[in-house]
Protein backbone atom coordinates (compact mmCIF):
# COMPACT_ATOMS: atom_id res chain seq x y z
CA UNK A 1 0.00 0.00 0.00
CA UNK A 2 1.31 3.28 -1.13
CA UNK A 3 -0.12 6.00 1.50
CA UNK A 4 0.15 9.28 0.56
CA UNK A 5 -0.10 11.67 3.96
CA UNK A 6 -0.56 15.82 3.76
CA UNK A 7 0.56 17.71 5.89
CA UNK A 8 3.23 15.82 8.00
CA UNK A 9 4.83 18.75 9.43
CA UNK A 10 1.53 19.16 11.29
CA UNK A 11 0.59 17.65 14.32
CA UNK A 12 -2.06 15.38 12.73
CA UNK A 13 0.06 14.38 9.80
CA UNK A 14 3.29 13.78 12.26
CA UNK A 15 0.99 11.60 14.15
CA UNK A 16 -0.31 9.63 11.46
CA UNK A 17 2.89 9.51 9.83
CA UNK A 18 4.31 7.36 12.87
CA UNK A 19 0.99 5.13 13.67
CA UNK A 20 0.64 4.57 9.83
CA UNK A 21 4.34 2.74 9.36
CA UNK A 22 3.54 -0.80 9.52
CA UNK A 23 0.65 -0.44 6.61
CA UNK A 24 2.80 0.20 3.91
CA UNK A 25 4.78 2.58 1.83
CA UNK A 26 4.48 6.25 3.64
CA UNK A 27 4.55 8.96 0.56
CA UNK A 28 5.20 12.33 2.77
CA UNK A 29 5.50 15.42 0.82
CA UNK A 30 6.66 18.41 1.57
CA UNK A 31 4.35 21.43 1.75
CA UNK A 32 6.31 22.87 -1.70
CA UNK A 33 5.97 19.51 -3.12
CA UNK A 34 2.57 19.63 -2.37
CA UNK A 35 0.89 23.14 -2.04
CA UNK A 36 -2.89 23.09 -1.05
CA UNK A 37 -2.92 26.45 -1.86
CA UNK A 38 -1.83 25.57 -5.17
CA UNK A 39 -4.92 23.13 -6.39
CA UNK A 40 -4.14 23.19 -10.09
CA UNK A 41 -0.38 21.86 -9.16
CA UNK A 42 -2.36 18.36 -7.75
CA UNK A 43 -3.17 16.39 -10.15
CA UNK A 44 0.50 16.29 -11.64
CA UNK A 45 1.78 15.63 -7.96
CA UNK A 46 -0.68 13.03 -7.42
CA UNK A 47 -0.20 11.28 -11.02
CA UNK A 48 3.43 11.44 -10.04
CA UNK A 49 3.19 9.86 -6.50
CA UNK A 50 0.58 6.79 -7.19
CA UNK A 51 -0.95 6.51 -3.97
CA UNK A 52 -3.14 3.84 -3.21
CA UNK A 53 -4.87 5.65 -0.36
CA UNK A 54 -4.71 9.16 0.62
CA UNK A 55 -5.25 10.82 3.59
CA UNK A 56 -5.50 14.40 3.91
CA UNK A 57 -4.76 16.21 7.36
CA UNK A 58 -3.50 19.34 5.87
CA UNK A 59 -5.45 22.22 5.94
CA UNK A 60 -5.75 26.34 6.74
CA UNK A 61 -6.66 26.09 10.38
CA UNK A 62 -6.21 29.92 11.36
CA UNK A 63 -9.71 30.23 12.44
CA UNK A 64 -9.36 34.23 12.99
CA UNK A 65 -7.29 35.31 10.42
CA UNK A 66 -9.42 33.25 7.87
CA UNK A 67 -11.97 36.06 8.18
CA UNK A 68 -9.82 38.40 6.24
CA UNK A 69 -7.91 35.47 3.92
CA UNK A 70 -11.30 34.12 2.50
CA UNK A 71 -9.54 32.98 -0.72
CA UNK A 72 -6.95 31.31 1.08
CA UNK A 73 -8.99 29.46 3.34
CA UNK A 74 -11.43 28.54 0.59
CA UNK A 75 -8.48 27.50 -1.65
CA UNK A 76 -6.58 25.12 0.60
CA UNK A 77 -9.58 23.59 2.62
CA UNK A 78 -12.15 23.21 -0.48
CA UNK A 79 -10.65 23.66 -3.92
CA UNK A 80 -7.49 21.30 -2.99
CA UNK A 81 -9.67 18.61 -1.60
CA UNK A 82 -12.02 19.10 -4.50
CA UNK A 83 -9.25 18.16 -6.74
CA UNK A 84 -7.70 14.82 -4.57
CA UNK A 85 -11.02 13.99 -4.24
CA UNK A 86 -11.84 13.85 -8.53
CA UNK A 87 -8.63 12.54 -8.95
CA UNK A 88 -9.10 9.52 -6.01
CA UNK A 89 -12.00 9.09 -7.41
CA UNK A 90 -11.01 8.51 -11.35
CA UNK A 91 -8.41 6.15 -10.29
CA UNK A 92 -10.73 3.91 -7.37
CA UNK A 93 -7.94 5.32 -4.86
CA UNK A 94 -9.87 5.32 -1.45
CA UNK A 95 -10.02 9.31 0.28
CA UNK A 96 -10.27 9.94 3.81
CA UNK A 97 -10.64 13.96 4.59
CA UNK A 98 -10.21 15.09 7.37
CA UNK A 99 -13.27 17.97 9.11
CA UNK A 100 -13.82 19.98 11.80
CA UNK A 101 -16.84 20.39 14.50
CA UNK A 102 -17.01 24.14 13.09
CA UNK A 103 -19.19 23.00 10.49
CA UNK A 104 -22.03 23.31 12.95
CA UNK A 105 -24.06 25.79 14.71
CA UNK A 106 -23.19 25.54 18.14
CA UNK A 107 -26.58 25.65 19.05
CA UNK A 108 -27.98 22.19 20.39
CA UNK A 109 -28.78 20.60 23.76
CA UNK A 110 -27.00 17.22 23.19
CA UNK A 111 -23.39 16.21 21.09
CA UNK A 112 -23.94 16.51 17.48
CA UNK A 113 -24.37 13.35 15.18
CA UNK A 114 -23.39 12.59 11.78
CA UNK A 115 -26.27 13.28 10.07
CA UNK A 116 -27.53 16.77 11.87
CA UNK A 117 -27.91 19.84 9.61
CA UNK A 118 -24.06 21.93 8.95
CA UNK A 119 -24.41 25.65 10.21
CA UNK A 120 -21.03 27.01 10.16
CA UNK A 121 -20.51 30.34 11.65
CA UNK A 122 -17.09 31.00 10.29
CA UNK A 123 -14.91 30.98 7.02
CA UNK A 124 -12.68 28.58 8.48
CA UNK A 125 -16.28 26.37 9.22
CA UNK A 126 -17.69 27.09 5.85
CA UNK A 127 -14.44 26.33 4.03
CA UNK A 128 -14.18 23.09 5.70
CA UNK A 129 -18.24 22.53 5.18
CA UNK A 130 -17.42 23.02 1.03
CA UNK A 131 -14.55 20.88 1.19
CA UNK A 132 -16.80 17.99 2.86
CA UNK A 133 -19.25 18.75 0.57
CA UNK A 134 -16.95 18.18 -2.88
CA UNK A 135 -15.22 14.74 -1.62
CA UNK A 136 -19.00 13.72 -1.79
CA UNK A 137 -19.73 14.75 -4.76
CA UNK A 138 -16.65 12.73 -6.46
CA UNK A 139 -18.14 9.93 -6.09
CA UNK A 140 -15.38 7.88 -5.16
CA UNK A 141 -14.75 5.69 -1.70
CA UNK A 142 -14.09 8.75 1.46
CA UNK A 143 -14.60 8.78 4.68
CA UNK A 144 -14.75 12.61 6.13
CA UNK A 145 -13.26 12.18 9.72
CA UNK A 146 -14.66 15.26 11.68
CA UNK A 147 -12.75 15.97 14.64
CA UNK A 148 -12.58 18.66 17.02
CA UNK A 149 -9.99 20.37 19.71
CA UNK A 150 -7.11 18.96 18.36
CA UNK A 151 -3.70 19.49 20.08
CA UNK A 152 -0.49 17.84 20.45
CA UNK A 153 3.40 18.25 22.43
CA UNK A 154 4.26 19.94 19.45
CA UNK A 155 3.41 22.55 16.94
CA UNK A 156 0.78 25.20 17.96
CA UNK A 157 -2.22 24.87 19.04
CA UNK A 158 -4.19 25.44 22.61
CA UNK A 159 -1.79 23.55 25.28
CA UNK A 160 0.97 25.56 23.99
CA UNK A 161 -0.37 28.69 24.18
CA UNK A 162 -1.56 28.11 27.26
CA UNK A 163 1.86 26.83 28.53
CA UNK A 164 3.40 30.01 26.91
CA UNK A 165 0.46 32.37 28.46
CA UNK A 166 1.34 30.82 32.07
CA UNK A 167 4.37 31.52 32.27
CA UNK A 168 4.22 35.28 30.83
CA UNK A 169 0.82 36.19 32.96
CA UNK A 170 -0.17 36.10 36.29
CA UNK A 171 -4.30 36.00 35.25
CA UNK A 172 -5.70 33.97 32.26
CA UNK A 173 -9.24 35.21 30.98
CA UNK A 174 -10.55 31.86 29.16
CA UNK A 175 -13.80 31.12 28.07
CA UNK A 176 -16.39 29.18 29.74
CA UNK A 177 -19.20 28.57 27.68
CA UNK A 178 -17.76 26.82 25.16
CA UNK A 179 -18.19 23.04 25.20
CA UNK A 180 -16.45 20.78 23.47
CA UNK A 181 -13.91 17.68 23.72
CA UNK A 182 -10.17 17.94 23.63
CA UNK A 183 -8.73 15.36 21.26
CA UNK A 184 -5.09 14.47 20.91
CA UNK A 185 -3.26 14.01 17.62
CA UNK A 186 -1.99 10.53 18.52
CA UNK A 187 -5.50 9.55 19.81
CA UNK A 188 -6.89 10.73 16.56
CA UNK A 189 -4.13 9.18 14.39
CA UNK A 190 -5.08 5.39 16.52
CA UNK A 191 -8.40 5.59 15.82
CA UNK A 192 -8.08 6.21 12.69
CA UNK A 193 -5.91 3.36 11.94
CA UNK A 194 -8.31 0.84 13.48
CA UNK A 195 -10.45 2.20 11.30
CA UNK A 196 -8.82 1.28 8.16
CA UNK A 197 -9.00 -2.18 6.86
CA UNK A 198 -5.56 -3.77 6.00
CA UNK A 199 -6.82 -4.27 2.64
CA UNK A 200 -7.12 -1.17 0.97
CA UNK A 201 -10.21 -3.06 -1.34
CA UNK A 202 -12.01 -3.13 1.75
CA UNK A 203 -11.93 0.14 2.14
CA UNK A 204 -15.12 1.19 -0.03
CA UNK A 205 -17.20 -1.24 2.30
CA UNK A 206 -16.15 -0.18 5.61
CA UNK A 207 -16.96 3.85 4.38
CA UNK A 208 -19.88 2.82 3.21
CA UNK A 209 -21.11 1.75 6.36
CA UNK A 210 -20.93 5.31 8.03
CA UNK A 211 -22.09 6.65 5.31
CA UNK A 212 -18.64 8.29 4.41
CA UNK A 213 -18.44 10.80 7.99
CA UNK A 214 -16.97 9.47 11.10
CA UNK A 215 -16.81 11.68 14.17
CA UNK A 216 -13.62 11.22 16.18
CA UNK A 217 -12.87 12.34 18.93
CA UNK A 218 -11.59 11.70 22.56
CA UNK A 219 -14.23 10.68 25.08
CA UNK A 220 -16.30 13.19 27.82
CA UNK A 221 -16.01 16.88 27.15
CA UNK A 222 -15.36 20.17 29.15
CA UNK A 223 -15.05 24.05 28.42
CA UNK A 224 -12.34 25.85 27.22
CA UNK A 225 -11.85 27.16 30.76
CA UNK A 226 -11.56 23.61 31.96
CA UNK A 227 -9.64 22.53 29.49
CA UNK A 228 -7.42 25.35 30.57
CA UNK A 229 -7.35 25.00 34.26
CA UNK A 230 -6.85 20.99 33.35
CA UNK A 231 -3.30 22.01 31.19
CA UNK A 232 -2.10 24.21 33.96
CA UNK A 233 -2.98 21.99 36.91
CA UNK A 234 -0.97 19.26 34.58
CA UNK A 235 1.90 21.40 34.09
CA UNK A 236 2.68 22.11 37.76
CA UNK A 237 2.20 18.36 39.00
CA UNK A 238 5.13 17.80 36.22
CA UNK A 239 7.11 20.18 38.12
CA UNK A 240 7.23 23.38 35.51
CA UNK A 241 7.43 26.25 37.02
CA UNK A 242 4.47 28.91 35.94
CA UNK A 243 3.89 32.51 36.51
CA UNK A 244 -0.58 32.40 36.58
CA UNK A 245 -2.38 32.39 39.46
CA UNK A 246 -5.75 32.51 38.47
CA UNK A 247 -7.27 31.31 35.67
CA UNK A 248 -10.72 33.38 35.12
CA UNK A 249 -13.91 32.05 33.40
CA UNK A 250 -15.67 34.55 30.96
CA UNK A 251 -17.96 34.90 28.38
CA UNK A 252 -17.34 34.41 24.56
CA UNK A 253 -19.43 37.39 23.95
CA UNK A 254 -16.88 39.80 26.47
CA UNK A 255 -13.98 37.84 24.74
CA UNK A 256 -12.56 39.73 21.50
CA UNK A 257 -11.65 37.55 18.62
CA UNK A 258 -12.72 37.89 14.61
CA UNK A 259 -14.40 34.45 14.01
CA UNK A 260 -17.39 33.49 15.82
CA UNK A 261 -16.91 30.11 17.62
CA UNK A 262 -19.54 27.51 18.34
CA UNK A 263 -20.44 26.87 21.99
CA UNK A 264 -21.73 24.00 21.66
CA UNK A 265 -18.73 21.76 19.50
CA UNK A 266 -19.16 18.01 21.52
CA UNK A 267 -19.20 15.51 18.98
CA UNK A 268 -21.84 11.72 19.21
CA UNK A 269 -19.20 9.01 19.15
CA UNK A 270 -21.84 6.52 18.63
CA UNK A 271 -21.31 5.66 15.23
CA UNK A 272 -17.40 5.13 15.99
CA UNK A 273 -18.43 2.70 19.05
CA UNK A 274 -21.35 1.24 16.79
CA UNK A 275 -19.67 0.48 13.76
CA UNK A 276 -16.03 -0.01 14.59
CA UNK A 277 -15.91 -1.29 18.09
CA UNK A 278 -13.89 1.60 19.15
CA UNK A 279 -13.98 3.25 22.62
CA UNK A 280 -11.88 6.17 22.79
CA UNK A 281 -10.27 7.14 25.77
CA UNK A 282 -11.43 10.11 27.58
CA UNK A 283 -9.84 13.86 27.22
CA UNK A 284 -7.93 13.69 30.54
CA UNK A 285 -5.87 10.68 30.03
CA UNK A 286 -5.20 11.56 26.51
CA UNK A 287 -4.33 15.04 28.21
CA UNK A 288 -2.10 13.38 30.89
CA UNK A 289 0.28 11.09 28.73
CA UNK A 290 0.70 14.36 26.31
CA UNK A 291 1.75 16.50 29.23
CA UNK A 292 4.10 13.99 30.02
CA UNK A 293 5.60 14.08 26.34
CA UNK A 294 5.43 17.80 26.49
CA UNK A 295 7.77 18.00 30.03
CA UNK A 296 9.87 15.43 28.89
CA UNK A 297 10.34 17.92 25.92
CA UNK A 298 10.47 20.66 28.05
CA UNK A 299 13.05 19.44 30.62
Amino acid sequence: MRILVTGTTGQVGHALQEVLRGRGQILAPTRSDFDLSYPNSLVERLDALEPTLIINSAAYTAVDRAEDEVELAFRVNAEAPTVIAHWASRHRVPFVQFSTNYVFSGVSDRPWREDDPCEPLSVYGKSKLKGELSVREAGGAHLIARTSWVYAAVGNNFVRTIFKLAQEKIELRVVSDQLGTPTSAKSLAWALKSVLPDDVGEMSAAFSKVGGILHIANAGSTSRHGFASSIVKGLRERAIELKVIDIVPTRTKDFSAKAVRPLESRLDLTRLAGTFGINMPGWQQALSEELDEFAAKAS
